[in-house]
This record gives C-alpha cells, structure tokens and sequence, in this order.
C-alpha cells in the first residue's frame, strides 16, 4: 500500500489529506518509483491555496527522489534499483510511492543523497536558468537579490558569488543578514529599514543593478524597478506578496529604458534534453562544493500539513523535505 497526500479543495494547510491507495502497475513508458525524499516548495502552498490553480481533487507536488521499484514496457535506459530524481512533470510527488515517465527521471550521482537530492533540484533548477539564460551573470555583474536569506536565494546567490558577480541580498528582518553573508553578499538590506534605491547607489558607487531578481511580487515591485541602472533587467519570477500590478510601458522606459521579463521554469526544461542539461549542470555544482545542500527539516509525509503551516507562518529558514521511508 501507498501513502499519498490528497486534497479535494483549496485551502490552509488542513485540506492536505493523508490516504492509503493501493500500488499501481506501470504503463508503457513509465516506472512505479518507491520514494524516500519529497521536495517542499512554496509553489505547492501556492498551489495548495488556489493561487496557482491545479486539478481538483488531486495530489500536489513537483519533486521527488526515491528508487525504481517497477518498470513498464520499452525502458532501457533504467533498471529497477536505480536512485533517480525529478521536478516538475505530473503533479503528485507527495506519496510514498507514485507512477512517473521515466523520460522525465534523472539518474543520481553516487555523492548525492536523496534527502540533498529532494532539497535542492528544482530550486537549483530555478536558479540556473536564472542565471545562465533569463541574465547571463558573470563576472562584475551586480544582482539584487530578493530572499536571499531562503530556499531559493541561498542556492542563486551562492551560484551568482562563484561566478564573480556583486551581490546584494535583501532580507525581510535582521535575523537574516547572517544568512545572507554566509553566500558572499557584498552588501545587505532589510525591506521596511533600508531605503533600497539609496542603499544600492551607495553599494555600487551610484551604478545600481544589472538585474534584479524579484521572487517576492506585489510588494517589492515598484522598488525593484527603481534600484535597476539604465537598461537594467527586472527579473519577476516569484508571487509569495502577491502577483505584481500591471506595469505601463512608458514606466520602463521613463526609468532608463528597462527591460522586464516573468520567466518560469517549465518553459527552461519542457524540453528532454534541455532539461538534464541543467540538471547536470546543478549537480556538477553540488560536486563542486558551488552549491551546498542544506535541509533545515525533515517531516514525515503525513506531516505535510504542519510543513505547509510552517512555511506560511514564516517559521522555516530553509529547505523542507518530506521523508517517505
């Protein structure tokens, strides 16, 4: 039998139901896939409050590592025993055990956990195509970067350090800044204490940002507009404020011709190919010692709901993962 967590209408975190199902026998083309590590994102809270709609009732989730249990017919590049991973593809990588494409798997390096696995493959993904094809950074490229001190920031700005870029994290509170730091931020501001536009002249000799990176929305958009020099790039790819107000061409153009893009990941790895490229590319990272994983907590998967809880209230510094085994 299965666990898998189930929900039948939009809400707080209570709609996530815990339900036994029976194992399922894999199609042509895919593998029954026993899971050990669930990946928690704020997409799924996201999704899970009818923000970002998702077929209902369903399951919910986007990533997962775990072993091939079972094969269905026409794969050869699996067997079963294999330690595989994945984001994105069908939603509902909160259970115990699931079907899934095997197309879609990536095989695991040897020096990879699964829990690591879990925690950091489709935050890595995010961060890469951020950085190598939303804004190519490199070397004196000076990035603003929006919850620097989270999940996703800490991967992007660690990624954007390595590879010569000035970054400048901006934290919700003080607590914060240790955080930011800790990823070779040249400079940190607090929202609501530091005037963001003053404090990026100061931290670049009045050049302000090449790109910004703004996973908040609503609340932080006008500002992050105002912290870009001339020809800047205001990257949007993140809501948890909110979805950003429409914005008038002519505000782009009035504060020095700026450019503005709302990338996502599904459209940086429809593709096969695409999409185990930047994968490698996250792991070589992690092999690198570029990008560390660090799981905050672990929740058994009937505790989905108490992680969901944590995330809202803003208890949870770091990755959360779900354990399945």
């Amino acid at each position: 039998m299965t666990t898998q967590i189930w929900l039948d209408h939009t809400g707080g975190p209570e709609v996530l139901q815990a339900r036994t199902v029976d194992r399922q026998t894999p199609e042509s083309g895919q593998v029954w896939l026993e899971q050990e590590a669930i990946g928690v994102n704020y997409l799924d809270v996201t999704q899970r409050k009818g923000a970002v709609p998702i077929p209902l009732p369903g399951g919910i989730g986007l990533e997962g590592a775990g072993r091939i249990a079972a094969l269905g017919a026409g794969i050869t590049d699996f067997a079963i025993g294999d330690r595989v991973a994945y984001a994105l593809g069908p939603i509902g990588s909160y259970a115990s055990g699931r079907l899934y494409p095997a197309e879609r798997l990536l095989r695991l390096p040897d020096n990879l956990s699964m829990q690591d696995a879990a925690s950091i493959l489709l935050k890595g993904l995010t961060a890469q195509y951020l950085i190598t094809s939303t804004y190519s950074v490199s070397r004196g490229t000076v990035v603003l970067l929006f919850g620097v001190a989270g999940a996703v920031g800490q991967i992007l700005g660690s990624w954007a350090t390595h590879l010569g870029a000035v970054v400048i994290g901006v934290v919700s509170r003080t607590e914060s800044i240790n955080a930011a730091r800790a990823v070779g931020c040249a400079a940190v501001l607090v929202w609501g204490q530091d005037d963001l536009p003053d404090g990026i002249r100061a931290a670049t000799g009045g050049r302000k940002a090449d790109v910004v990176y703004d996973g908040i929305g609503r609340t932080t958009f006008a500002t992050s507009l105002d912290c870009l020099r001339p020809r800047g790039l205001m990257v949007s790819f993140g809501a948890s404020s909110g979805a950003p107000d429409p914005v008038a061409v002519e505000t782009l153009n009035s504060k020095g011709s700026l450019y503005l893009t709302r990338p996502g990941l599904a459209e940086h790895i429809g593709d096969v190919e695409e999409y185990r490229a930047r994968a490698q590319s996250v792991f070589d990272a992690v092999e690198a010692g570029t990008i560390i994983p660090d799981v905050w907590c672990t929740y058994d998967l009937s505790d989905a709901e108490k992680a969901h809880a944590d995330i809202e209230a803003g208890r949870s510094p770091g990755t959360i993962v779900l354990t399945a085994r």
